[in-house]
């Protein structure tokens, strides 16, 4: 039986100033209207013309989409697994470090709950294989354990329903023992897995987001991220510092590497991915006494693989006391320009976990509460602000804006009121003397 034609009208694009989005098309079936939003005139034109094609070739609209019939997906064998792959793959180059480690954290965590209901206990450790399998330039097996499991059991995209998904989100906000992770933990979780499945639907791979909306509660608890204050109170002053890093050296294996790393991340304030990306060809290191200089061009991306900085690259001052660390430190390794200035025996980056523990062992040792290689970064902002350097100057060397800095290190400022209102008085006795 021929259905009756619809009625299909395709207005004007309309711009809406102001808006992400300003560029709106609109359209009618049957008197219901439908719109869609684009951020340039250009993308809002061509999905203007393939809705005027559509309706010129008489082609059905389905009237609770809006859009013609024949636009809707067929059902994909896409797993979730093999989709989250091809996300990573399409974002990585357009991400810090940082951001890279917590998508893929985020996506392990996502990936083993979106599975059969039926599925079996999965193969042990498939979290950590994750980890390292859902990076782009992993090397895959297929006949692995893990794989094959995944392969068997792994939920294909076009499943995804927010039956399903209301439980995986469920257990995306417990730990590995059912405790309940903090807020902002099972959010990041939630927000990257959610982000994921999204792309996936304006890619056509589904007809539309399978999320259950956002419970009102947790809608009314979000709020705009606010920057946590460090604690500057429990930094060491410089000469604890200095203590400390003298205290590193010991019988350990690798002291002195440790050594000269918290030197690094306290008398020049790089991030400890920084440190550890450093090569002999970044350091300008004087012959004699005096300042040289660090420049920041490598970041570690999470896998032990150089990448931008997080913020950039930047150049750093470094102090005497530093550069005469570096410089024992390059003549006792001998490394070409091109190596790398910190491996352990077997080639690879010293991890967070022996950093942080040959810094505890010097805490110890100095009497001073545990830090961790962060901390040393924290303390050598502080540091410069206590010394009255420019805030310009201290956000530039660390990387940072002068509002990341303010609200990081707010507790350094301290006192600054006091000083500020000095140097007005004597500006105003100043004018006054010349009236």
């Amino acid at each position: 039986m021929t259905q009756p034609p619809q009625e299909v009208q395709v207005w004007s694009i309309q711009n809406r100033p102001g808006k992400p989005r300003p560029w709106a098309v609109r359209w009618g079936i049957e008197g219901k209207q439908f719109s869609r939003a684009f951020r340039t005139k250009v993308e809002a034109d061509r999905r203007r013309s393939q809705l005027l094609v559509a309706q010129q070739r008489g082609e059905r609209f389905d009237p609770q989409t809006g859009e013609p019939i024949s636009w809707a997906p067929r059902p994909t064998t896409v797993t979730v697994y093999t989709w989250a792959r091809q996300w990573l793959a399409e974002e990585w180059d357009d991400w810090a470090p940082r951001t890279r480690a917590s998508q893929v954290e985020g996506l392990a965590r996502f990936v083993p709950l979106a599975v059969r209901s039926e599925a079996p206990e999965p193969p042990a450790n498939l979290r950590a294989y994750l980890s390292e399998a859902l990076a782009p330039k992993a090397d895959i097996d297929a006949r692995s354990e893990h794989e094959r499991w995944l392969a068997r059991w792994c939920l294909p995209l076009s499943e995804l329903n927010e039956e399903r998904l209301a439980e995986v989100e469920r257990r995306l906000g417990l730990g590995d023992t059912g405790q309940a992770l903090a807020p902002n933990t099972a959010g990041r979780y939630r927000r990257i897995a959610h982000t994921c499945t999204r792309r996936a639907v304006e890619l056509k791979q589904i007809p539309a987001d399978p999320w259950p909306p956002t419970p009102k509660g947790r809608a009314r608890r979000k709020s705009r991220r606010r920057r946590a204050a460090v604690d500057v109170r429990r930094l060491p002053s410089p000469a604890a510092m200095a203590a400390i890093i003298d205290a590193i050296p010991s019988h350990q294996p690798g002291s002195r590497k440790y050594q000269v790393m918290t030197g690094i991340s306290y008398y020049a304030g790089l991030r400890p991915s920084e440190v550890v990306m450093l090569r002999p060809r970044a350091l300008e290191l004087p012959d004699h006494e005096g300042w040289g200089v660090i420049h920041v061009v490598e970041a570690d991306d999470g896998y032990d693989e150089p990448a931008e900085p997080k913020t950039g690259a930047r150049s750093v001052p470094a102090p005497p006391v530093l550069v005469q660390l570096l410089g024992s430190w390059v003549a006792e390794l001998r490394p070409e320009p091109s190596d790398l200035l910190f491996r352990t025996r077997n080639g690879k980056r010293p991890t967070q976990s022996n950093w942080s523990r040959a810094l505890k062992r010097a805490t110890e040792a100095a009497g001073y509460p545990a830090l961790s290689p962060y901390d040393c970064r924290h303390a050598c902002a502080t540091t410069w602000l206590a010394a009255g350097v420019p805030l310009g100057e201290v956000a530039k060397r660390l990387g940072h804006s002068v509002e990341t800095l303010v609200a990081h290190y707010v507790g350094a400022l301290a006192g600054d009121d006091l000083v500020a209102n000095q140097r007005i008085e004597a500006a105003l006795e100043d004018l006054g003397g010349h009236n």
